[in-house]
């Protein structure tokens, strides 16, 4: 498996309990995101490497960099329609754009004086951002939340063929994983860590909670 992991035990004392913050696994080269398919997307994806077959372009589709996260929202892989767990990794300047593109799926007043201005800019972005409350790995609700970014038009047709650097099929691990949640002395997660958004201007815009204090 490409992705890095850590104990869950460890991981959990080096993250913020709360604020809004990206958590991610990423380097120089890229970030990694997950997302959950049914079998005949997931499996397409995972084999060769790049979105297609049976996966539309034509609906949003949601990214998210935190693992926890999908896991809480796919059921570990037990939801139907979400068995195949993927990691993605994409170009880290692609993850860079998408960010920057990003508007609120909420009008939210400190960023858009009229709620006029905030539809006019949702219609010119194709890329959609939700903060969510973050979830300890039993589903219970955290103080922190965690970002997923919804994906649309040329954003999603670059994002299913052009920056992807690999796909990986994690669905065994997830599998292995869900067993442990119950002792999280044994619980292994994907390493990650706060990801820097270096421009000021782009984290307003994200409302990211080191950007508001």
């Amino acid at each position: 498996m490409r992705l890095i992991t850590t104990s869950y035990i460890e991981q959990k004392t080096k993250l913020p309990k709360n604020g809004r913050r990206i958590i991610a696994q990423f380097d120089e080269e890229g970030v990694v995101v997950y997302q959950a398919y049914r079998p005949a997307i997931g499996n397409f994806a995972a084999t060769y490497g790049y979105f297609g077959g049976d996966f539309s372009l034509n609906r949003m589709s949601w990214i998210k960099p935190n693992f926890l996260w999908m896991m809480y929202r796919s059921g570990w892989g037990q939801k139907e329609g979400q068995e195949v767990l993927l990691a993605v990794k994409i170009k880290r300047e692609a993850f860079d754009m998408i960010l920057a593109n990003a508007v609120c799926s909420k009008h939210n007043s400190d960023l858009y004086l009229t709620e006029k201005d905030w539809k006019r800019a949702v219609l010119n972005s194709n890329v959609r951002l939700q903060w969510d409350p973050d979830h300890s790995p039993t589903g219970g609700k955290l103080e922190r939340k965690a970002i997923q970014l919804g994906l649309r038009g040329d954003m999603l047709a670059s994002y299913a063929r052009e920056w992807i650097i690999w796909v990986e099929d994690i669905s065994e691990f997830v599998r292995e994983q869900h067993q442990n949640i119950g002792d999280y002395h044994k619980l292994i997660v994907p390493s990650e860590t706060i990801y820097p958004v270096k421009d000021t201007k782009v984290a307003t815009q994200l409302q990211i909670s080191d950007a508001l204090t």
